[in-house]
């Protein structure tokens, strides 16, 4: 077990360290590496190969679980517990610095159908040029973005932007309900008007409630601690075009959510023929 952490970790640490820290001696280990592999020494190396194919398709951010699942997706016949000790052999860790639990309260009231309820918020992105601002719209119903908007002000044109992308692409049917906060960016004329004219119910959060918009703050979670924590965007526009990949490219298509039977957003939504 010692001499297989060390041939994992070579890349990584040194030899000689490994060996004095795990209590081993340089010449054993040697003599155990030059030996010919047994089959499960063979099996075990080339699933580890699977495991940080996955790890790094994965932006570092899935466990054991994610990662077992995703290599079931792909027809790799192997245990859950068989992975976890592999990827803790290896020092393969998820990279998140914290994460964000959904309360009960914020539960209720999920729907059953998508384009029944949207979410949406703002946050902030910090770059050496200052903060650029991120507005999103979040399906409900498959934790989906649906609708997005980066500027430097954090204005109702940033707003508008967002909800102008989901309606065009959601083309949503009258009923769907709009939630947000009580910001004056969500509570404008402007925008007000435009979910009026496309027969959206609006839903607003009571002042002080952070659970009514517990969905959207966890996107914002799961963007930090996944990409901007990891960061340092000299530029805005190097941060826009690591968030338009993070949302367009990994989090709506690859990503697998606990919350959705482990499958994307997308599939997800395929599963019901949602274009």
């Amino acid at each position: 077990m010692r001499y297989q952490f060390i041939r994992a970790n070579e890349r990584h640490f040194s030899i000689t360290r490994m060996c004095q820290v795990l209590n081993v001696s340089r010449s054993g280990y040697y003599d155990w590496k030059s030996r010919p592999a047994s089959a499960r020494t063979q099996a075990n190396e080339a699933l580890l190969k699977h495991i940080e194919q996955v790890h790094q398709r994965a932006r570092q951010c899935y466990g054991a679980d994610k990662t077992w699942r995703a290599l079931i997706a792909q027809g790799l016949r192997c245990g859950r517990h068989r992975v976890a000790r592999l990827r803790r052999q290896a020092g393969i860790e998820a990279k998140r610095k914290r994460r964000f639990r959904i309360t009960t309260q914020a539960r209720e009231g999920v729907q059953p159908a998508p384009n029944q309820v949207w979410v949406t918020d703002i946050t902030f992105i910090p770059t050496a040029q200052g903060w650029l601002y991120l507005a999103v719209i979040v399906d409900l119903y498959s934790r989906r973005v649906v609708g997005w908007s980066m500027g430097e002000r954090i204005d109702q044109q940033l707003v508008l932007a967002a909800l102008h992308m989901a309606l065009a692409h959601r083309r949503p049917r009258e009923g769907l309900l709009h939630h947000s906060d009580q910001g004056r960016q969500y509570s404008a004329a402007a925008y007000q008007g435009l979910l009026v004219e496309h027969g959206i119910q609006v839903s607003m959060s009571r002042r002080g409630n952070c659970y009514d918009n517990a969905v959207a703050e966890s996107f914002f979670s799961t963007l930090k601690n996944e990409l901007v924590h990891h960061c340092n965007f000299r530029t805005r526009s190097e941060a826009r075009l690591a968030i338009f990949e993070f949302i367009e490219v990994f989090y709506n298509r690859e990503r697998r959510h606990a919350s959705l039977d482990f499958v994307s957003p997308v599939e997800y939504e395929t599963r019901v023929s949602v274009s």
